[in-house]
């Protein structure tokens, strides 16, 4: 007969086990997500710049979660391909995509995203061709907005669950035990529930954004603008980032800001990342500092050439034309390139730059004025940017919201030009000079734009549109070589 003492003691010994166990989980749980990892250093400025952390996976979606999202919910994609679907590029074997990055950050490794995401394009030349990768050219094939809402449908899907995902990791990893246990009880519910968060201000029934398109002010951690809660209506164009030190005072389309350092201070802010990583990253040595390398990096990196024969003696006869008709605006050295052109002269549609107030300024110019790193140099202009146009053959579609698919568009009348056609698509139109946007194919790779929509319009920048046809074609030949 077993003696209650006997019981109770034996009672005592499982409940210490029991308690050890918790002890043991709990410790290494807590280490287990208190890891951290210096992200990965890239001799090449180049690799820095299209894989480099920015310092925003703090609270990204966990590589595992990421990794098996286009497995389990391939329906919430616009094709087959994976993540390749949304215009994101890899190349040289890597397991990231151009743009994408991946840090061991509160002990789990997790994906952010950094200035290649936007800042890199693709080109074929003939159909059937291997793409180029073509860093700080706009992205025109990436879907910022797609990725976006990818993210949002896979969280509320009721099959984004522990058991369903840790099934599918199965197949690439073999997780050890309290590390699955980890995945399955804290990680995947908290991966869960941030996707979700990034639907609090989203509107099911807004229009896309589209291709090569980026949102206007107050995302991130930037703060918010009022009146742009719909993104589509101050969307604009992903801008070529080459040669930003040949550009001394107006920066974006709009000229918003006068210093390049602010400039690319707040990209990492609207990609997420925290403000005391850009504290430690200022006060880091210049040869380690993220954002100082990165600047040296656009600072320095040219157009790229183009890639296809020119006749030289009809852009001979194009260059005189270009002379006579736009290098006051678009040439280098030119008196009024670089400078804003007033919305009067430009005609270009209006809603972005009249998105962006006074009453912005101040907020941007004072949100963290108590940095070292706080921003001064924020402003309200009344027009857009006459550019420089080098490499100008492959920052199709034109004019600040990517309105009009080519050049040889952009030469027509304003009511001439395409009303609606497709962005996204990375096959190269050298006689229009531009990116294929009809057809089956770049309907199945693109998104659709239309001019009607707010902040869409086509019309403005007249310009050269009153030529001779013999002179728009010497011209388009002269501008490919720039």
């Amino acid at each position: 007969m077993v003696r209650a003492a006997d019981i109770f003691r034996r009672l005592l010994i499982a409940l210490a086990l029991l308690a050890l166990l918790v002890v043991v989980v709990l410790v290494y749980s807590a280490r287990r997500l208190s890891r951290e990892q210096a992200p990965p250093h890239f001799a090449s400025a180049e690799e820095h710049f299209l894989y480099g952390s920015i310092g925003n996976e703090g609270d990204g979606i966990p590589y595992l979660v990421w990794l098996v999202l286009p497995r389990v919910f391939p329906e919430y994609l616009p094709g087959p391909g994976g993540y390749a679907a949304l215009g994101l590029d890899t190349r040289d074997g890597r397991d990231m995509p151009i743009g994408l990055t991946r840090v061991v950050t509160g002990g789990v490794s997790r994906v952010g995203t950094n200035c290649a995401f936007c800042h890199t394009g693709r080109v074929r030349v003939r159909p059937g061709g291997v793409s180029t990768i073509v860093p700080g050219a706009p992205g025109h094939q990436v879907n910022w907005d797609r990725y976006r809402r990818f993210l949002i449908a896979c969280a509320f899907d009721p099959r984004f669950t522990s058991g369903t995902l840790l099934a599918e990791i199965d197949r690439n990893y073999e997780l050890p035990m309290f590390e699955r246990m980890l995945y399955k009880w804290a990680i995947i519910p908290r991966a869960r529930r941030t996707l979700r968060e990034l639907a609090a201000n989203e509107s099911a029934d807004r229009p896309e954004i589209g291709a090569g398109r980026s949102a206007p002010f107050g995302v991130g951690m930037l703060p918010a603008v009022t009146g742009t809660s719909d993104p589509l209506r101050a969307a604009s164009d992903i801008m070529p980032v080459w040669s930003l030190g040949q550009h001394r005072d107006a920066f974006y389309w709009d000229g918003l800001n006068t210093k390049l350092s602010e400039v690319i201070t707040t990209w990492a802010l609207a990609s997420g990342s925290p403000t005391r990583w850009i504290d430690r990253d200022v006060a880091a040595p210049a040869d380690s500092s993220t954002i100082g390398r990165i600047q040296s990096y656009l600072s320095a990196l040219p157009p790229p050439k183009y890639p296809l024969a020119v006749d030289q003696a009809l852009a001979k006869s194009g260059e005189a034309v270009f002379a006579a008709e736009c290098v006051s605006c678009h040439g280098p050295g030119g008196a009024r390139t670089g400078t804003v052109i007033s919305l009067d002269q430009v005609g270009t549609d209006r809603v972005r730059a009249d998105a962006w107030t006074n009453a912005t300024v101040a907020t941007y110019n004072g949100t963290f004025g108590g940095k070292s790193w706080g921003f001064s140099s924020f402003r309200k202009t009344n027009g857009f940017v006459a550019p420089s146009l080098e490499g100008l053959w492959i920052r199709a579609p034109y004019l600040h919201n990517g309105s009009v698919p080519s050049l040889a568009d952009l030469l027509n009348a304003p009511e001439q030009r395409p009303k609606r056609f497709w962005r996204g698509y990375d096959l190269f139109d050298s006689t229009a000079v531009g990116f294929v946007s009809s057809g089956v194919e770049a309907e199945r790779a693109g998104t659709l734009y239309d001019t009607a929509l707010p902040g869409n319009g086509n019309g403005g920048h007249a310009f050269g549109t009153q030529l001779a046809p013999d002179r728009k074609r010497a011209l388009l030949e002269y501008l490919k070589g720039l």
